[in-house]
């Protein structure tokens, strides 16, 4: 299944965050489980798109990113049936 994952930034943003951040999406890039991602626009946050096994496995990867981990961005983690 797909799992999109939509990182909203809080007011506790760390720009410090980023790298962590991105190397754990090479990670799951490397892994075979990152399909898409990129941020807004307008710096407000950004998305990717995850396969897993589950919505649990899906929740489990969103909230291991960093970015989440370091209280810089809200993760919500959604099954999507995209064509």
């Amino acid at each position: 299944m797909r799992y999109l994952i939509i990182a909203m930034r809080t007011p506790e943003f760390q720009q410090s965050a980023i790298e962590p951040h991105k190397q754990y999406l090479a990670q799951l890039k490397r892994q075979g489980s990152l399909e898409l991602t990129g941020p807004f626009t307008d710096k407000s946050g950004g998305a990717y798109l995850i396969t897993a096994e589950n919505l649990e496995s899906a929740q489990a990867i969103a909230f291991d990113d960093p970015i989440h981990k370091s209280g810089s961005s809200v993760l919500t983690v959604y099954e999507w049936d995209a064509s």
